[in-house]
């Protein structure tokens, strides 16, 4: 029986309209190397200054602190311009889907590679937030981690902060590979990979993963999150 979902943001539970992926690789090019679609997308869900240091690094530029940390502070400035221009919003049907799971007594954690600053606005935006009359039980952002995905730690924490201990009781979900990765890096009982992203149902299959579904409307109707 499934105690907790944790569920990735930009993708999965929010359609920001390819923002992430368009301000990452502007971010990196900034510095003067090509990204290639496939390296780009290798690195999509994980924590963005990662990210960065390692597209400039495969591009063949030198990734020092400074320059990850300046195009770090790009990237914040071309998604928020992006996200002005293109309001994001839940994915079809998510919110309704997270309200019905939380009705049958799962917990709901959010978990992301943005930092607080990026992620919490974010979700201020769309009205989640966690608290008396939230949305949610949980948000975890890279910047409580060590190391955000492929790592499992922010879903460690996200049952930390849910008070949960078998990590067997655990469903998570998202639209990358690095997402389905970090789940099965963290023992999650089942790990869902949904079609709502830029990967196609071949490429997520790829990947270990319990179900791949259309979108995270459809995570209600597993047999693993139904209630007697």
């Amino acid at each position: 029986m499934i105690e907790l979902a944790v569920f990735d943001m930009a993708g999965t539970t929010i359609e920001e309209h390819g923002a992430v992926y368009e301000a990452l690789r502007r971010a990196v090019e900034e510095t003067g190397v090509a990204v290639a679609p496939a390296d780009l997308q290798t690195w999509m869900g994980t924590d963005k200054r990662e990210a960065i240091a390692a597209l400039v690094r495969i591009g063949g530029g030198t990734p020092d602190a400074g320059l990850v940390e300046r195009q770090y502070g790009a990237f914040r400035t071309f998604l928020k311009k992006h996200y002005e221009d293109v309001p994001p919003q839940p994915t079809a049907h998510a919110d309704k889907a997270l309200a019905e799971l939380r009705a049958r007594g799962i917990r709901i954690a959010l978990t992301t590679g943005f930092s607080d600053d990026v992620a919490l606005p974010l979700l201020a935006s769309l009205g989640w937030a966690t608290g008396e009359g939230g949305n949610l039980d949980a948000v975890v952002t890279s910047d409580e981690v060590r190391r955000g995905r492929p790592a499992p730690y922010m879903i460690h924490r996200a049952m930390e902060k849910c008070g949960v201990d078998d990590v067997r009781t655990v469903l998570v979900a998202g639209d990358t590979a690095v997402d389905l990765t970090a789940g099965t890096n963290a023992g999650a009982g089942v790990v869902v990979g949904v079609l709502t992203g830029r990967l196609t149902r071949e490429q997520l299959e790829l990947h270990p993963h319990t179900y791949v579904l259309d979108s995270v409307a459809d995570i209600p109707g597993l047999p693993e999150t139904a209630r007697d």
